[in-house]
């Protein structure tokens, strides 16, 4: 599929690599709290790697699992994201209250 997870260190990796809008964030959203909910995991790690766009429906969808994490104890990190992406997620004001980093091990080591 266009998600694939990794579990390390109490975060959830979650590698996207398809654009995230309203045709496809249901399926991501309903994926990643099935993996979540599976696991040990406190944190969720969102890999933007593969996407090339987002819309609203993909702020939604990292807000949800924001709350999913913070019920855990946890946080939610975004890494790899592109500079459209970036602002977006400046605009938005989702930078304000997720940690966004250049690779997994930069949020695995901090």
């Amino acid at each position: 599929m266009n998600t694939v997870f990794n579990e390390q260190n109490n975060n959830l990796i979650v590698k996207i690599n398809c654009d995230i809008d309203h045709h496809t964030v249901e399926d991501i959203r309903m994926r990643v709290e099935r993996e979540f909910s599976r696991t040990a995991a406190k944190n969720i790690i969102f890999d933007f790697a593969g996407v090339e766009f987002m819309d609203s429906s993909g702020i939604g969808m990292i807000l949800g699992r924001y709350k999913t994490a913070e019920r855990r104890g946890g946080k939610v990190f975004a890494i790899n994201i592109i500079p459209s992406l970036n602002k977006i997620f400046e605009m938005s004001g989702l930078k304000k209250i997720i940690g966004c980093f250049d690779s997994a091990e930069e949020v695995v080591n901090r």
